[in-house]
């Protein structure tokens, strides 16, 4: 059985999209990490997920885990805690360049699989009318950086610069050939045979 160790709909809704059966399971971790670095910090906090979700799993379930953050420069902006936090990140953003960096751990009792992905993310400059309207549609409470590019967050983001569904917290790609390195069919209906890189 694949265990998906998070609560974001987001996630679902991908991992339905291909197909694939999987157990829900959230984790309540602390998330505490003193990485410097926000590919090692990502890493860390899913690789935290994953192992308190595999505590409970099977022998031979897998666990999937995956953790999203938006930096700006050297500062990782999580989700916000308050309406005023949220207005403070969208002011950071507004026409300046960020990255969405989101690490993904594929875990069983045998074997751990991680990778890292980062998307550069361009955001128009945003009137002060624009912010206050996407605030007030409630989107960006549960968002990291406080926007949703799958949402209406879309009309803030003026460019994208690497893998689009790492932005919205699961980059796909990759993640199929961490399930085709650990053996796992990596899509339904079909999808279970090797995932060949391009020919050099």
């Amino acid at each position: 059985m694949l265990i998906l160790a998070s609560a974001s709909p987001r996630r679902r809704q991908l991992l339905q999209g291909l197909g694939l059966s999987f157990d829900v399971r959230p984790q309540n971790c602390e998330e505490v990490s003193d990485a410097a670095l926000p590919q090692d910090y990502v890493t860390q906090i899913a690789l935290q997920k994953a192992c308190s979700a595999l505590k409970g799993a099977g022998e031979g379930d897998v666990v999937l885990a995956a953790d999203t953050v938006v930096c700006l420069e050297n500062t990782i902006l999580g989700k916000p805690g308050a309406l005023a936090q949220a207005r403070q990140m969208l002011e950071q953003l507004s026409g300046r360049t960020h990255k969405v960096c989101t690490g993904l751990v594929l875990m069983s009792h045998s074997r751990t699989l991680t990778h890292w992905e980062e998307t550069a993310v361009t955001f128009y400059p945003l009137s002060r009318e624009m912010i206050d309207w996407y605030l007030s549609t409630g989107e960006p409470m549960d968002k990291a950086g406080s926007y949703g590019i799958q949402g209406k967050g879309a009309l803030l983001v003026q460019r994208v610069e690497g893998d689009f569904y790492n932005v919205v917290g699961l980059p796909l790609a990759p993640l199929a050939r961490l399930f085709s390195e650990m053996g796992l069919p990596w899509a339904g209906e079909g999808g279970r045979g090797p995932l060949l890189d391009d020919p050099a």
